[in-house]
């Protein structure tokens, strides 16, 4: 079955168009195709041991077949190194088309 994979890519200094240009590049390079979510990023909001953080994000989807965890672990760690992030969410959904 096919699968989702969204990477929520925090809007900060380090988040350029060359990166986000980059990002396009070598996901539809890999991929095929990729959507960038850009003209409004969404609000990230969670919990910091009583602290409200918020965080603007950019959504990156790609639809695959097949789900490559350690390249895609690999493709996170990358990301991270590039964005100066200690942790950016990649996550993958089952889906069926339709």
């Amino acid at each position: 079955m096919a699968c989702l994979i969204e990477l929520l890519l925090p809007v900060t200094q380090n988040l350029d168009r060359g990166i986000l240009d980059t990002v396009r590049s070598e996901l539809t390079t890999r991929f095929g195709g990729v959507t960038l979510h850009l003209n409004s990023p969404a609000e990230g909001l969670w919990d910091n041991n009583g602290d409200l953080e918020r965080d603007n994000i950019v959504v990156v989807e790609v639809m695959t077949d097949d789900l490559d965890r350690p390249w895609w672990t690999q493709y996170r760690r990358e990301l991270e190194r590039r964005l100066s992030q200690e942790y950016i969410v990649v996550r993958a959904v089952r889906i069926e088309r339709l």
